[in-house]
């Protein structure tokens, strides 16, 4: 029953002209093709262009955001604390740079530090604003971006990331607290002043 159906159906509504078309375009025994080659071809690379171009359009991701899609996880893992993932984001040979001016640690000292941070529930810091830059090459990313953290308030991060087999990693990390004008002199003789007493 549902055969018959389906074959009444099909001669009753016989296909539209844009089916007819793509029908053309993708089927190369059909007999327009040998009926009208010229027009059946130029049918078919139309077709076939135009679906290329969407989907092309759909799917490609330029460099500066995929650059950018690795710092948000950089973000992310930190604050959902995933120590493997997060540190699997940078390069063997990355560089952290903190807050603090000794603070200069290799990814070895970096997972020491972070550690005990990440075993209490990592940190959250949210970007609110970026700046991507990528090379001629396309193998060497560079970026400053600006965080907010319940803590610290306004903060910044910038750094430089590589391009290894395919794959965008951080290769430095720098995270400061900007401190506005009208506050540097005074917080500059702070900071004077703890140095000398340690």
């Amino acid at each position: 029953m549902s055969h018959h159906f389906i074959e009444v159906y099909r001669k009753e509504s016989p296909p539209s002209r844009l089916q007819d078309q793509f029908q053309v375009a993708f089927d190369p025994f059909s007999t327009e093709v040998w009926k009208k080659p010229d027009q059946a071809l130029m049918k078919r690379i139309i077709c076939l262009s135009t679906l290329i171009f969407f989907a092309l359009g759909a799917f490609a991701q330029t460099e500066e955001e995929a650059v950018s899609a690795v710092l948000d996880d950089i973000h992310r893992l930190a604050s959902e604390a995933d120590f493997e993932g997060y540190f699997g984001l940078y390069t063997e040979d990355a560089v952290f740079l903190g807050t603090d001016a000794t603070e200069r640690w290799s990814i070895s000292d970096f997972k020491q530090y972070a550690g005990p941070a990440f075993e209490r529930g990592g940190w959250t810091y949210v970007m609110t604003s970026r700046n991507v830059f990528v090379s001629d090459d396309g193998n060497t990313a560079w970026f400053d971006e600006r965080l907010d953290n319940e803590a610290f308030g306004d903060c910044r991060g910038t750094g430089a990331l590589v391009k290894i087999d395919g794959i965008w990693k951080v290769a430095q990390y720098n995270l400061t607290v900007p401190i506005p004008n009208e506050l540097l002199r005074p917080v500059a003789g702070m900071i004077r002043e703890l140095e000398s007493n340690r």
